[in-house]
């Protein structure tokens, strides 16, 4: 079953209450997202017991995220939905018709109408279930659920545009092939000369808009026209406020779409709720939101660029040390629009370097572990199938499979990631930013992406003395602290 996606998947559904309790299915670089409307009907244990999964994280309402790790998760995720689609289309087909009141030209009617996929079906049972969803649905997790359905779809693009862009950047200061690196640079750079759009057009999809006019909306915000506009008695420039203004128009997009589809007629509806939605959302990002979003970007960076000038050291060991924790309970998603945001501005995000500095601490501590525990055959087999990811910065086997089930190794393999950001952050007092031109590699395949205010040279000196530092930390704390004579993994991966 490991390495069969529709096997994984068919024993996934099975445990989180069959494919009819599946709300949306969507993945990130190593984990498949499924929102359930029961959260009761969900076996925790029974689908970490599955060995193709190597962690589950749940957040307490209607979000969970199975850990299957790069690759095998797009494939499984692509599974999922054919299952969950067949489920919700035989569903519908063979739902009874049922009575329900309209809005029509005429006023008040009846019609009968079948309930749309991921609508609860009628009956006092699954009100219950939806009354228990949103009881146990807390606003701040909810939030940042959101926002990663946003900003995750975007990641592989920011990866394959940040490795041509870093590509192009080495051609360019060698000299070679003048004639290709103006055409890398297009390549690499449209997409986010252009992010602000996609921003908008998934964010009115999450929140239940229309995607096209949520893209329509924040649209404006990087149109070159925006720069004959005055507001708050000055002109604005093409990109102002980037994906946070993209953000916020596509949400206020999709409250005026909402608050017109209730009130136009039905006739006059294909009119006139695309255009006010998009005469209202437009002006008002052109008069308040990306001069707003504007000043709240700008703080961003230059709150990034004091913290590591004056603080370098001590943010470091903060970052790198809390962002293991981060990861393990899905938390970390929610820092893409800051990264996002350093990147649209300064080229790159400062950020990015120090936090993967955990993953190096992790792959400290698997060593040490390795190393300890040379008797226990089944966690050295586990280590040694999960390291070459931990390498290229994937902890999430590492963590599942190694450090979090032995307990302490987690808490040594943070010192370790703790040292390696205190590192970074030290050189970046010292005047050596060390930054990324994409988001989600880390480990070694960080390399390929790395910038500086010094220029790539010194920004990979810096950052390999990170990862240094981070393996050499990981290792010595957890062989001399994270492991009492006699430990053994308590269950096999």
């Amino acid at each position: 079953m490991r390495n069969d996606p529709a096997s994984i998947a068919a024993a996934v559904l099975a445990r989180v209450g069959g494919p009819a309790n599946v709300t949306s299915v969507a993945h990130c670089m190593t984990r498949l997202r499924l929102d359930v409307a029961d959260p009761a009907a969900v076996d925790g244990e029974g689908l970490r017991g599955l060995p193709a999964v190597l962690g589950v994280v749940a957040d307490g309402n209607s979000s969970l995220q199975v850990v299957l790790g790069p690759g095998i998760v797009v494939e499984v995720t692509a599974a999922v939905r054919i299952q969950v689609d067949e489920v919700t289309a035989t569903a519908v087909a063979t739902a009874p018709p049922r009575a329900a009141a309209v809005r029509t030209p005429a006023g008040e009617g009846t019609a009968v109408v079948r309930p749309t996929a991921g609508e609860p079906p009628a009956g006092t049972a699954d009100q219950l279930k939806e009354r228990l969803r949103q009881r146990n649905a807390t606003p701040f997790k909810t939030a940042l659920r959101r926002i990663a359905a946003v900003f995750v779809p975007l990641i592989p693009a920011l990866i394959g545009c940040g490795i041509l862009a870093g590509i192009n950047g080495l051609l360019v200061n060698a000299g070679w092939l003048p004639g290709l690196t103006p055409a890398l640079a297009a390549v690499a750079s449209a997409f986010m000369a252009l992010i602000a759009v996609f921003v908008g057009y998934n964010t009115a999809k999450e929140f239940g808009g229309t995607p096209v006019l949520g893209g329509a909306v924040a649209a404006v915000v990087v149109y070159p026209g925006v720069a004959k506009v005055t507001a708050f008695g000055v002109h604005l420039a093409p990109g102002q406020g980037g994906v946070l203004g993209a953000l916020a128009a596509a949400l206020l997009a999709t409250r005026v779409e909402k608050w017109c589809r209730g009130r136009v007629p039905g006739a006059l509806d294909v009119l006139l709720t695309p255009t006010v939605t998009v005469l209202v959302s437009g002006l008002v990002t052109l008069y308040g939101l990306m001069y707003a979003a504007g000043v709240v970007a700008s703080a961003i960076g230059t709150a990034a660029n004091w913290l590591l000038a004056t603080t370098g050291a001590l943010a470091g060991l903060v970052l790198g040390g809390l962002f293991l924790p981060l990861v393990m309970l899905g938390l970390h998603q929610a820092l893409i629009p800051i990264h996002t945001t350093l990147i649209e501005q300064q080229g790159y995000t400062v950020l990015l370097p120090l936090l993967a500095m955990a993953g190096a601490g992790q792959v400290g501590a698997a060593l040490a572990v390795y190393v300890r525990l040379r008797h226990d055959v089944s966690l050295r087999t586990t280590i040694r199938s999960a390291l070459p990811a931990g390498l290229l910065g994937v902890g999430e086997p590492l963590i599942y499979g190694v450090s979090l089930p032995l307990g302490r190794p987690f808490v040594t393999a943070c010192a370790g990631g703790a040292a390696g950001g205190a590192f970074i952050g030290f050189f970046a007092m010292l005047g050596d930013k060390v930054g990324a031109t994409a988001i989600g590699p880390s480990g070694w395949a960080l390399f390929p992406l790395l910038a500086g205010n010094r220029g790539p040279g010194p920004a990979a000196a810096v950052y390999g003395g990170g990862l240094l530092t981070g393996y050499a930390v990981g290792f010595a704390a957890t062989y001399f602290f994270g492991l009492p004579r006699g430990s053994r993994l308590a269950t096999s991966p």
